[in-house]
């Protein structure tokens, strides 16, 4: 399957995705990486894996569906199959939304339902359960829809939170085990195991 990865920031689950194809476990290809914001490194990382990459914004394409339209046509120009939002902090266009209905999936540091939401995401997610003072945390991988962090939920993995964590290091173990996850429900979706 061809991969379009959509990052906003460092991109390490990019990377996670990128290797994880490279080492074949996962049956797909990442092709295109998409960022909202040009000084992302997730825009290195693709650079440095000869990846086709691109910075759409609404700055640099500000007429109503101007972004939208030109995503679409990048994606056409990959043959794009899936699309992974990988710490991706802007919604998804309509057109793009409708076009790949089912084939977008986020990955969302926490379990869902709990901690999601217009801005509930980096350390504010975990911050938010230790304030809460959870036994556990995790990762979610779940389906894109017009409403954040509310698609159908594909995956779920638990991460215990520990009485002397930090929201920055509940962040670190969780990233950790982000990255492993997301290569095992990534090839699950393109070996057919979990229906597109």
């Amino acid at each position: 399957m061809n991969i379009a990865v959509f990052a906003s920031h460092n991109g390490s689950d990019l990377q996670a995705l990128i290797d994880g194809c490279k080492d074949g476990k996962i049956k797909g290809k990442v092709c295109a990486v998409i960022s909202n914001n040009p000084d992302a490194y997730a825009l290195e990382r693709a650079k440095n894996e000869n990846i086709d990459n691109y910075c759409i914004n609404t700055n640099l394409y500000p007429g109503k569906d101007e972004a939208d339209e030109i995503i679409l046509k990048i994606l056409d120009s990959h043959s794009i199959d899936i699309i992974f939002l990988a710490g991706y902090l802007k919604k998804i266009g309509t057109l793009v939304l409708k076009k790949y209905e089912d084939r977008i999936f986020n990955i969302h540091p926490a379990l869902l339902p709990k901690y999601g939401g217009k801005g509930m995401y980096g350390m504010n997610v975990h911050k938010a359960v230790i304030e809460a003072k959870e036994k556990f945390s995790g990762v979610t991988i779940h389906r894109v829809n017009e409403e954040y962090d509310d698609g159908d939920i594909i995956a779920q993995t638990y991460v215990d939170v520990l009485e002397t964590d930090t929201p920055e290091s509940l962040a670190d173990r969780i990233l950790e085990r982000e990255h492993t996850f997301l290569v095992e429900i990534v090839n699950d979706i393109t070996c057919g195991k979990i229906k597109i």
